[in-house]
């Protein structure tokens, strides 16, 4: 299956000069996050897969505007085509604006998963807006990773883990990098996935 990443960096390559050709055969499109919404809904109609997406730390604007035709998976445990995906959207708490949490309230998001995890015996793909702790998160507060992610992969080993945030361009930043059976895919601006 070919799963389109995006996240927040809206690529003009795919905003204002679109060719389909590169992205034919795109099955599921996935966003970490930080998207405008017009550019999801965007995403959604040119390229004609369903759009899975988690809230990034400046998503603010979807409470009142959500990318139309598009799925939030912010909380929860969605099945696609065989595929069990979770979505956790935010960032690690840095002033008092939304969208942002304590490592405590991520916990406790979590927590509130459990019966969906075990229910489904686990998750084939994390899909989050900020980093796991150490695994290409940043130095400073907002870009600082959840530890609690961390025991997310460690519980359940799932395929991939997806997330954004921490853009390449801050500096020696790689797309890809494994962490014990799980490959973790930072899907600033965007990537495909061959699932």
């Amino acid at each position: 299956m070919k799963i389109l990443l995006i996240s927040d960096d809206e690529k003009s390559y795919l905003w204002d000069h679109f060719d389909a050709e590169p992205f034919k055969g795109i099955e599921l499109i996935i966003s970490a996050g930080d998207l405008e919404a017009e550019y999801l809904s965007y995403i959604v109609t040119v390229i004609k897969a369903p759009l899975f997406y988690v809230t990034g730390n400046h998503d603010t604007a979807y409470a009142k505007k959500p990318p139309e035709g598009c799925d939030s998976i912010d909380d929860k445990l969605v099945k696609y085509k065989n595929l069990r995906i979770l979505g956790l959207g935010g960032s690690k708490r840095y002033n008092e604006k939304e969208l942002q949490y304590s490592e405590k309230q991520m916990k406790k998001r979590i927590s509130k998963l459990h019966y969906s995890l075990w229910r489904n015996k686990g998750f084939d793909i994390l899909v989050t807006h900020s980093a796991a702790y150490g695994l290409g998160d940043g130095k400073d507060l907002c870009h600082e990773g959840f530890q609690c992610f961390n025991d997310l992969l460690d519980k359940y080993s799932p395929k991939y883990y997806i997330h954004g945030h921490q853009h390449l361009t801050y500096g020696r930043q790689e797309r890809i990098i494994r962490y014990k059976d799980t490959t973790i895919i930072n899907a600033h601006g965007y990537h495909i996935l061959e699932y």
